[in-house]
């Protein structure tokens, strides 16, 4: 099968959920099929050269449109966001789209015979509206408008509440417009397809989840370290930057509190100036804290700390982090929020807890106790190997890739077909 996939960004480095996801499965399935990757160059001519080489090396071609646009003023960015308000896209499709990428898909298109099109962000489905084309299939790594509605619940300031309930209506209509125009959309829990067929009455959704290579993430020989805990995300994400603040604002100060000995490690791409500032400036609190940013690999962290916390308020999917975490043998505490859309069960495999004084209690609790902790963590290890693994992922989108350039469709999110079903094919 000849398969082109779009994508806003490069998927390597693996420095993020959306590359590590777009990644990970896009070199199983090349194993299978022929697939060609067309996307927006990396940050440097030699990250871009670097990706191109390491995609090619695993028989993925790859075609490289433009250079994404430098960091923006703060003129410019406050005058964007002004802008927006006249149009009916959201901001963030705004700034987040290239008319080299669409030009790109087209040229693709055109000289290309393609049996499906997988399109890793919205606004580049649109690509091919009066192009010749094959099957289109929509990989919705979140549901935005969901992580916008979260934005909108969690803001204090009236002002800035108003301008992103704007936001989040204008995701509501972009995605019903977008998922309605392709052939499949691909969600990365079950509850996100649930999301799509209750708020926007999409019916041709299945599911892959989100997923681990859990020999990658094997638990490390190196002793863990029981009081010391663990923040890790992308620190340039929105919904980590909230958490981490919930965190550092009142949380981990509540646990200091009960435990003086408790230090945390925060490891993550990008972090912002003003919390680089925050962290490394002298505090009582400060003290107990260790800053790693822009790490090459997560792994030693996952294997020296006690303990893994996700404080979310606000997002989308399902977090890999956790995955991850599971994988190495980490207990994990998060939010509901944080572990939305994992099969997980809170109290056997990790701990959920909401609220400053839910979640600084459950620090507590396995702080005071490791070995309770540690009971749980390989309950969850045990669960991301026979759920999470990549390659049983890959196997589930190999066949939603057959079932829509076949023009199959079963409602069983993206399984086996089920006995109704299959019975409806035989009879074709």
């Amino acid at each position: 099968m000849n398969v082109a996939i779009v994508n806003e960004t490069l998927a390597y480095p693996p420095t993020a959920g959306n590359r590590i996801r777009t990644l990970n499965l896009m070199l199983r399935m090349a194993r299978r099929h022929s697939i060609t990757y067309i996307c927006r160059g990396g940050e440097s001519a030699h990250a871009t050269r670097e990706a191109r080489e390491f995609l090619n090396d695993h028989g993925i071609h790859t075609v490289i449109a433009d250079r994404p646009s430098g960091a923006s003023t703060a003129v410019v960015r406050y005058g964007g966001l002004a802008a927006n308000l006249f149009s009916s896209r959201p901001y963030a499709v705004t700034t987040h789209d290239s008319p080299a990428v669409h030009a790109a898909v087209r040229a693709h298109a055109l000289r290309n015979p393609v049996d499906l099109w997988q399109f890793e962000w919205l606004p580049y489905v649109g690509a091919l509206r009066n192009a010749p084309t094959a099957r289109r299939l929509m990989m919705a790594h979140n549901v935005e408008s969901l992580i916008w509605q979260r934005y909108h619940e969690n803001e204090p300031s009236a002002a800035k509440r108003w301008y992103i309930r704007q936001q989040w209506r204008k995701f509501e209509r972009y995605e019903r417009r977008t998922f309605a125009a392709v052939d499949r959309v691909v969600t990365v829990s079950a509850d996100d397809a649930a999301l799509l067929r209750d708020r926007f009455s999409i019916e041709h959704v299945s599911v892959v989840d989100n997923g681990v290579d859990t020999e990658h993430f094997a638990q490390g020989s190196e002793p863990r370290q029981p009081k010391l805990l663990l923040f890790l995300g992308s620190l340039d994400w929105r919904p980590n930057q909230d958490a981490l603040c919930l965190l550092l604002d009142q949380i981990f100060p509540a646990v200091i509190a009960r435990e003086p000995s408790a230090r945390l490690c925060v490891v993550g791409r990008g972090p912002p100036p003003w919390l680089i500032r925050r962290l490394n400036a002298p505090s009582s609190i400060a003290a107990h804290i260790e800053l790693h940013p822009d790490v090459a690999d997560v792994r030693p962290f996952l294997a020296r700390c006690g303990v893994m916390v996700a404080p979310l308020r606000i997002g989308g999917g399902s977090r890999l982090k956790i995955l991850e975490a599971m994988a190495a043998g980490l207990p994990v505490i998060s939010t509901r929020i944080g572990c939305e859309g994992l099969a997980v069960q809170g109290g056997r495999e990790l701990i959920v807890a909401d609220g400053v004084v839910g979640i600084t209690d459950a620090i507590v609790r396995c702080l005071r106790s490791p070995s309770c902790a540690a009971i749980m963590a390989e309950r969850g290890r045990e669960l991301v190997r026979s759920r999470y693994d990549w390659d049983t992922l890959a196997d589930r989108l190999d066949e939603v890739w057959e079932q829509c350039v076949r023009g199959d469709f079963c409602p069983c999110i993206g399984r086996a077909h089920c006995a109704a079903c299959s019975a409806v094919l035989r009879a074709r």
